[in-house]
């Protein structure tokens, strides 16, 4: 019995048969960790803490959904008493007294915390190569970009040191790591989990997100987090009862030729399984994204950050976050907002264009009569670690954050729930993702909807296994 290799459901029910210890399990864990320290997935973790708690619950028993469950925390969401360094030098000495609202929910339904987990340095970039504590690596590939911002939580549960995660998703921080390393990640309906405690982007596009190695494990991630004391399991659709929207203007035009050709063989899968697949086009989406997404984050940046940190005077903590900010993607992002603030009016603007995305995908819905919209997550596999200007995409270079972030996108302006799923690996070996969007609200039924594709496509495959 592989103790690491097993799903967080997997774990609850050996620890309930008494299959194993608590203690036995997260010491199967912490070997695991150091075994692949070279990963660079924690930025903070104290082994010792997280056996003196496991040691407790055998002796004591345990109570809740999660009990004696290590779960890992973007180092942007609170834990009492330890840094939330957001991966940035300026913040090592940000010190919470308090949870953050879905860690409290997490730990009191029994989980035990594995660690902060590394990520892009102030989210703020999908590569996780992060200047100031270094790159978070691919389990598949260390040479390779994990994904990001939520990049350590990716990468740590392709590689087992951990069941399940939680990130972050401003703009596909959940759903890229997820689809570059493998494993199943959720950006829920937008305020479905408070964002009371997590180091701030952009207050409209914010939220927390779980992330886990199979479906029903996110899902009963999200029950938890969004404040449910109900643990029932989730039941998958059959995949007859499905009718999903293949979203093939913007989301399946472009892509690198490994991608198109892994998710084209999903679909025949999911065809033949019974799934009803109807092509979609929404030709305006790309438009409107680009011309909403970055206005509103850029604007609300400025606002919610000195916000959290309880600053009197807004200009002057970014100003001093930006002096100690190391990776030099970041950097140009914050010096460009400081010199040149988004105006109210072109704010405004963006929100208006948000207001008008989001009826666009209602309209979707409505008039297509699909479950969900269907497309690769990413329209590229990971790509070398460094690559954070430019990346090679069907024999051009073009700007990475665009090519990774590009198909995520409309779901996070939009505020819908989208999960990503695994779907195999490319000739090369390396993992890749399909997303699925919802109507807002839908988050349950979307997971209820990937649940169903997973019984017909499997999980991500375990990455090779680095030599002892």
């Amino acid at each position: 019995m592989d103790l690491v290799d097993m799903t967080l459901i997997e774990v609850r029910q050996g620890l309930s048969d008494r299959r194993f210890s608590c203690l036995e399990y997260v010491d199967a864990l912490i070997a695991e960790t150091e075994a692949q320290w070279d990963l660079n997935c924690y930025l903070q973790r104290d082994p010792e803490q997280l056996r003196s708690q496991a040691r407790m619950l055998d002796e004591q028993g345990g109570h809740g959904p999660l009990s004696g469950i290590p779960i890992a925390i973007k180092d942007n969401i609170d834990v009492a008493g330890i840094a939330s360094t957001a991966g940035t030098a300026a913040l090592r000495n940000n010190v919470p007294q308090r949870h953050a609202t879905v860690v409290e929910y997490l730990f009191g339904a029994g989980a035990l915390h594995a660690g902060k987990a590394n990520m892009h340095e102030l989210a703020f970039g999908i590569t996780n190569n992060n200047g100031v504590f270094g790159p978070c690596r691919n389990p598949y590939d260390a040479e390779l970009i994990a994904g990001g911002s939520s990049g350590g939580c990716g990468a740590l549960l392709a590689a087992r040191l951990a069941p399940a995660a939680v990130g972050t998703d401003t703009g596909g921080s959940v759903r890229i790591p997820a689809a570059l390393c493998g494993v199943v990640g959720l950006r829920p309906t937008s305020r479905r989990y408070s964002q009371h405690g997590v180091v701030p982007i952009s207050h409209t596009r914010d939220t927390p997100g779980p992330m886990a190695r199979s479906v029903a494990d996110v899902a009963l991630l999200d029950q938890i987090m969004a404040g449910s004391r109900d643990s029932a399991p989730l039941l998958a659709l059959p995949p007859s009862q499905l009718r999903l929207g293949v979203l093939r203007n913007p989301s399946w035009q472009g892509l690198e030729e490994e991608v198109e050709a892994n998710a084209n063989a999903a679909l025949m899968q999911l065809r033949e399984a019974g799934v009803e697949l109807v092509d979609v086009d929404l030709p305006t989406l790309a438009p409107l994204s680009h011309a909403a997404g970055f206005a509103i984050v850029l604007h609300e940046f400025l606002i919610d950050l000195p916000a959290y940190l309880q600053a009197s005077d807004a200009r002057d903590v970014i100003k001093r976050v930006l002096a100690e900010v190391g990776s030099p993607d970041v950097a140009r992002i914050i010096q460009a907002t400081l010199d040149q603030p988004v105006p109210e009016h072109a704010y405004r603007l963006a929100l208006e264009q948000r207001r008008t995305m989001q009826a666009l995908y209602r309209d979707c819905f409505r008039s297509q009569g699909v479950d969900a919209l269907i497309f690769p997550t990413t329209a590229l596999t990971a790509r070398p670690l460094g690559e954070d200007d430019t990346v090679a995409l069907r024999g051009e270079r073009v700007p990475t954050f665009p090519a990774f972030a590009r198909n995520a996108d409309g779901a996070s302006i939009a505020g819908l729930p989208s999960i990503s799923i695994p779907v195999g690996l490319s000739e090369y070996g390396l993992p890749v993702g399909l997303e699925l969007d919802g109507p807002e609200g839908s988050d349950r039924r979307l997971l209820q909807v990937a649940a169903s594709l997973e019984t017909v496509l499997g999980r991500g495959p375990r990455p090779p296994r680095p030599p002892r």
